[in-house]
């Protein structure tokens, strides 16, 4: 299991609409091959920044059976409106 932490910085005053366009989003992500499962995380001290957490079955699964996606694209099309600037995306490895 991989998994992959975007860190996303929000317009402020869009978090609403972005809660929303993440709830209407989601299933193209959740039903990729290879997503186990994914959470959304707000910031309490910054309310404007969230944290996604998705857990894939490999590196691979989430490059090329959701990013390389149509899937990907609509994602994008419905949460990108609302980013401050391009998320952070990384991936981990459980110790």
């Amino acid at each position: 299991m991989i998994l992959e932490v975007a860190l996303i910085d929000v317009v402020p005053g869009q978090e609403e609409a972005f809660a929303a366009a993440y709830a209407e989003a989601l299933p193209l992500l959740t039903t990729t091959p290879g997503c186990q499962k994914a959470r959304m995380t707000r910031g309490i001290e910054s309310p404007s920044k969230f944290v996604l957490l998705v857990e894939w079955d490999s590196v691979e699964a989430h490059v090329e059976n959701f990013r390389a996606s149509e899937r990907f694209e609509k994602w994008r099309d419905l949460i990108g409106v609302h980013f401050a600037a391009p998320p952070v995306v990384e991936h981990f490895n459980d110790l």
